[in-house]
């Protein structure tokens, strides 16, 4: 299926399927600008800022293999250790995406993207509208005063790293979500075991490489 351009905000309906991918690369292309991708200074990120192995999460709010991921995903880079994580919003999905990324990315500016972001991963199931998802914010403790400022304030800047992050996953040839580019390589729908691995491949193809 086509994805559609929900930047311009038209309503996508259909639902597009993880890729079964257990660990494929690369996970660049040779054309794609990789550090624009790994160190966007307007990217939500988590972890280790330092660490050697960095995961680029591109997801949607409305996604179910986004959300059944993302607890094991928070769970490996706090064990770890020695990860740095990139959040790539990617809503592709339907209207409401956009806007539930819209919400996350305003509250980045008052250093709450991680706590939005997990309560919007946290409403079960899929199609959730804007006012579900405006709930589940508002019932985060993000301070929603300054949020609702940031969302109109920072307009142009949000929509920019929305538009950026398209623009990448169109450049990488990325089909559905989640996709997560571990180190070298590029895969979805993790479970915490399945993180656990791809880092040490990722980790040792880094040394082999040196």
């Amino acid at each position: 299926m086509k994805r559609r351009d929900l930047l311009t905000l038209a309503a996508a309906t259909a639902l597009i399927p993880a890729m079964a991918i257990r660990l494929s690369g690369p996970a660049f292309a040779l054309d794609v600008d990789v550090e624009a991708i790994l160190h966007d200074p307007e990217d939500p990120t988590g972890g280790n800022p330092k660490g050697d192995v960095t995961i680029v999460a591109f997801t949607d709010y409305n996604c179910p293999f986004c959300k059944k991921s993302a607890p094991d995903l928070d769970r490996i880079v706090k064990d770890d250790g020695k990860t740095r994580l990139v959040y790539k919003d990617w809503p592709i999905l339907t209207k409401a995406s956009v806007y539930g990324a819209r919400l996350a990315l305003a509250a980045n500016y008052q250093g709450a993207y991680q706590l939005v972001h997990r309560a919007l991963m946290q409403i079960p199931g899929r199609q959730i509208p804007e006012d579900r998802m405006l709930q589940a914010v508002q019932a985060s403790g993000v301070d929603m005063a300054r949020l609702q400022a940031d969302l109109q304030a920072r307009a142009t800047s949000i929509m920019g790293v929305l538009k950026r992050n398209l623009a990448e996953a169109d450049a990488l040839g990325l089909q559905g979500t989640p996709t997560y580019l571990i180190g070298p390589f590029r895969t979805s729908t993790l479970d915490y075991r399945g993180f656990v691995e791809a880092l040490a491949e990722a980790r040792r193809r880094q040394a082999a490489a040196k």
